[in-house]
């Protein structure tokens, strides 16, 4: 790395808020890497935030100025989905810039070039180095949770599970090879689908999360894996890797709260004929909505007239919107 870059890498480093020791060592050695994990932490936010467009929690609480620090809620269903998706997103982020040749240490998955497989077909291209992705991911992601404590259990598992299902959604494409058409061999190759995919995958996850509980060897005083909560039908069992877990029960997020990660409803936008979870009545927690009337004018039915002027008339639409007490 030139001294010009490592220069420039310091300067950005240091001004990132939110990074830990081993974050900013490994932003200060991999300038390159950092700004792929930057784009895939947004990529994160940006998902999290249109999966819950519609809920009383609409991951508001996040996206502010540091996307790389903790998640300040409580170990929640919500927290569960973030820690995920983040953790996703910059798996899929590095994946997508190590394919594009954008991070000079990695590039094609060559575990896959020239094997042959059932005859008529092999893997060939360049397929997509997820293995890679989730490499530097957990190694940057997860150094943020030192801790050790029940909270950092959740949150590493959380991380696994993000970087889990990119690795499951991945695609394989394939092109035919032949004379006239024909398929006599096929040329594969491992590729990402749409990160919307990815969040659908995981809001799955988030509906089927699993309450856990960590405990302690009290002979030695040492942490044991996340145990499922003693109401569970098999408590004593671990959770799966894919699964997403949480700690406590998630608030109502009626209020604000901002311990508790609740930025509340008052002020939010709801739909007045739903009975979904975007209609004023669940949306605004009973208390009510404002109606606001206004027009809207726009230029419409626009005509060319020869030579030389466009007519148009003026047409306005009288609308209505509700925002909630």
């Amino acid at each position: 790395m030139s001294s010009v870059v490592a220069f420039s890498a310091h300067i950005i480093c240091n001004k990132i808020p939110g990074l830990t020791a081993i974050q900013r060592r490994i932003c200060h050695v991999r300038p390159d890497a950092i700004v792929a994990i930057g784009d895939g932490a947004k990529l994160g936010i940006k998902e999290c935030q249109r999966q819950f467009q519609s809920h009383r929690w609409n991951c508001t609480a996040i996206g502010s100025d540091s996307v790389f620090g903790h998640v300040v809620v409580v170990g929640s269903r919500e927290a569960a989905y973030i820690y995920a998706i983040s953790s996703a997103g910059v798996t899929y982020s590095v994946t997508q810039a190590c394919s594009r040749g954008n991070i000079s240490r990695c590039g094609c998955d060559r575990t896959k070039n020239g094997v042959n497989l059932r005859g008529n077909w092999k893997w060939g291209g360049c397929s997509a180095d997820v293995r890679y992705g989730m490499k530097l991911s957990r190694k940057f992601l997860d150094a943020r949770e030192f801790e050790g404590d029940a909270r950092s259990l959740m949150n590493l598992h959380n991380n696994k599970a993000g970087r889990k299902a990119v690795k499951v959604s991945m695609l394989t494409q394939c092109k035919c090879h032949g004379v006239s058409g024909s398929c006599t061999m096929k040329t594969c190759w491992k590729t990402l689908p749409s990160f919307t995919e990815i969040g659908n995958f995981l809001m799955k996850k988030y509906h089927k999360a699993k309450k856990v509980v960590a405990f302690w060897d009290k002979l030695s005083s040492s942490k044991q894996p996340l145990r499922l909560h003693q109401r569970s039908k098999r408590r004593h069992r671990k959770p799966q890797s894919k699964d997403l877990v949480y700690l406590q029960r998630s608030p109502n997020y009626c209020e604000m709260d901002l311990s508790r990660g609740s930025f509340g409803t008052i002020g939010r936008r709801c739909n007045q004929t739903s009975n979904d979870i975007d209609g004023c009545n669940l949306l605004c927690c009973g208390r009510g909505y404002n109606t606001h009337q206004f027009t809207r004018t726009w230029q419409c039915n626009c005509k060319f007239h020869w030579c030389c002027f466009v007519h148009c008339n003026t047409c306005s639409e009288r609308t209505e919107i509700y925002t909630c007490k």
